[in-house]
């Protein structure tokens, strides 16, 4: 039997102003993507891919449409009421790491914590930290840190409060081969610990591949579902 829906986009339109005139970013979006599923979201650069993890992630409002992530309505919320949702149910992966320099790689981790009112928040950090394994990296700051370890504190920061959904914008963009390998498997590693939801923005396809299933996106529209392990999951219209 298939997991509920955890992500429901409505009719998803963007457009933003310029001085040649709007340009519409997305095109009408509609997209469920069902708790636990990893789903693998492609398509060239300019198709509006990220921008669509910034709806999801409740970074970016739509012009038009609506989004519902665990039963609750985005598009709706203040800042405030966002910034709590996103605590509470959301990581997120960037391709550019966006670690505080001036923090350690543990006090990195505890941020959302932190912001959480745990006060385990420094313990639970270590653990995520020797989970990625950097459990001797503590007291290193970001700029002691290769990319590749960057990348992991980022990735322990993202699932340390235990996220629904989990959202990576090109997480090994940055990265060579072999070291995106290992945070792709680490990603996945966490993902199958915790039933994680996991979207993947992406233009390399074999790594979509590994997802249960692959939507491409093209000109802020979806074009096609490649692949579902699930047929009765697949939600993307």
């Amino acid at each position: 039997m298939p997991h509920s829906p955890i992500v429901n986009l409505n009719s998803i339109h963007l457009t933003l102003k310029s001085d040649a005139g709007p340009v519409n970013i997305l095109r009408g979006i509609d997209m469920t993507i069902h708790q636990g599923e990893m789903v693998g979201i492609v398509g060239p650069s300019g198709s509006g891919k990220s921008t669509l993890m910034s709806i999801m992630a409740g970074l970016e409002k739509p012009t038009d449409g609506e989004v519902t992530l665990a039963g609750k309505r985005l598009d709706t919320m203040s800042e405030d009421e966002l910034a709590v949702f996103r605590r509470d149910n959301i990581g997120i992966v960037f391709q550019s790491f966006h670690l505080v320099p001036t923090m350690t790689a543990l006090e990195n981790i505890a941020i959302p914590l932190e912001l959480a009112g745990r006060k385990d928040a420094f313990d639970v950090a270590r653990k995520k930290l020797e989970a990625v394994g950097l459990g001797d990296r503590t007291t290193h700051y970001p700029s002691q840190l290769s990319g590749g370890e960057q990348q992991r504190v980022a990735l322990a920061r993202a699932v340390c409060t235990e996220p629904k959904i989990l959202l990576a914008d090109e997480p090994t963009g940055n990265l060579d081969g072999k070291t995106g390998d290992l945070i792709v498997d680490l990603m996945f590693e966490l993902h199958n610990a915790h039933d994680t939801t996991m979207i993947l923005i992406t233009h390399d396809d074999e790594l979509a591949a590994k997802c249960d299933r692959v939507i491409r996106v093209e000109d802020g529209r979806i074009k096609e579902v490649i692949r579902s392990k699930e047929p009765a999951a697949e939600g993307a219209k």
